[in-house]
């Protein structure tokens, strides 16, 4: 007999107890079908499983490194991947204005240094009487913009790059250098280099991207029917990576046509087995002690009409259980419903179940 005939023959047996329909099957008749049963997966109550998500990198560890001036790559220390210390020179740089930078500086400098002298004369020659007091302030007004112009210079000299020591050994006597160093301003991995030995580039180019990588963002999309028991601080677990952390903030307005919500969490353990840009699923621990969901494969789910349902062994065969898909995933989908957690449901020979369901229930 072919195995078409064989169903429609057992799955005839279909009949009601109480609110759930129970499909009639041997022990037998079950192998026969080809049908193939599976635990429900363990879950536990709070816990919203299997959330889509993306590994983001915080936006106060992500920093840009940009040329300060027009200038050639002379030559790049460090590459995508590499770990750097703060401080630390990727780059050199030639660059003709920077000479020029450090001798607006010197200039300043003696300008600064004419200023304090004439200032003390004229305050000797005001102790006299020998000069009016105006001319006092006009001198004191003189040194005050040129300590002020002083200061602008050596600001911009260490904005270009310079350190308050090579600053120093500048203002000492040191020859001026067309060489510019460029650092990492922080402890992290580089993660983009966009320039090499060789290249011209004008001012604010940018040259590498610098992060640090721990703690790690999560960018969680949860469907808006989930989100009233998820609160700021709930743990988040990534169960295929061994990473966790916590919420840190829920988004106030919905992501397009998806009806989802934007929960950002910050991950600071197993970061380790995490990259930047990475799809992940994550669990979180959600409020409330009536939740009850379940993370299945999608092979074990069926429709009939608009309701989903799952097939739960019972003694006499199959029952016909209701269930609320909260997300559909490509391989997996979240359901909750009435079970108590040790239940053994179909995960293959479901559509088989399902047309004896539809039949004899009058399903179209």
């Amino acid at each position: 007999m072919k195995k078409f005939s064989i169903a429609i023959l057992f799955l005839s047996q279909l009949i009601t107890s109480g609110h759930a329909q129970e499909i009639v099957l041997t022990e037998a008749q079950v192998n026969k079908l080809g049908i193939v049963t599976a635990p429900l997966p363990t879950q536990a109550n709070g816990e919203i499983s299997g959330m889509p998500a993306q590994v983001v990198i915080p936006g106060d560890q992500l920093y840009t490194i940009s040329t300060p001036l027009s200038a050639m790559v002379e030559q790049t220390l460090a590459g995508v991947g590499d770990s750097v210390k703060k401080g630390q020179v990727l780059a050199r740089l030639q660059s003709p204005a920077f000479i020029e930078a450090q001798r607006s500086l010197l200039q300043a400098h003696m300008q600064s240094q004419l200023s304090a002298e004439n200032l003390k004369r004229d305050q000797e020659l005001w102790k006299d009487g020998i000069i009016a007091e105006s001319r006092l302030r006009a001198t004191r007004s003189q040194h005050s913009e040129a300590k002020a112009v002083l200061t602008e210079r050596r600001q911009t000299l260490k904005l270009f790059g310079m350190s308050n020591k090579e600053i120093e050994q500048l203002l000492s006597g040191n020859e001026l250098s067309s060489q510019l160093s460029i650092t990492s301003p922080i402890n992290g991995v580089i993660l983009d280099k966009s320039a090499s030995s060789g290249q011209r580039l004008d001012a604010a180019t940018p040259i590498f991207k610098v992060a640090r990588l721990s703690p790690l963002g999560l960018d969680i999309q949860v469907p808006l029917s989930s989100l009233a028991n998820i609160k700021v601080g709930a743990a988040i677990n990534i169960p295929a990576y061994h990473a966790g952390g916590k919420v840190a903030a829920i988004a106030r307005s919905l992501s397009g046509g998806s009806q989802t919500i934007l929960v950002r969490a910050l991950i600071d353990k197993g970061t380790e087995n995490l990259r930047p840009g990475q799809f992940v699923e994550a669990n979180i621990t959600a409020d409330g002690n009536n939740m009850k969901q379940w993370n299945i494969p999608n092979s074990a789910l069926a429709r009939l009409g608009e309701q989903a349902v799952v097939f739960v062994r019972s003694p006499s065969g199959f029952r016909v259980e209701k269930v609320s898909v909260k997300l559909e995933g490509a391989q997996r989908s979240l359901i909750d419903g009435e079970f108590k957690g040790d239940e053994m449901i179909a995960v293959q020979g479901v559509s088989t179940l399902k047309s004896g369901a539809m039949n004899n229930s009058g399903v179209e």
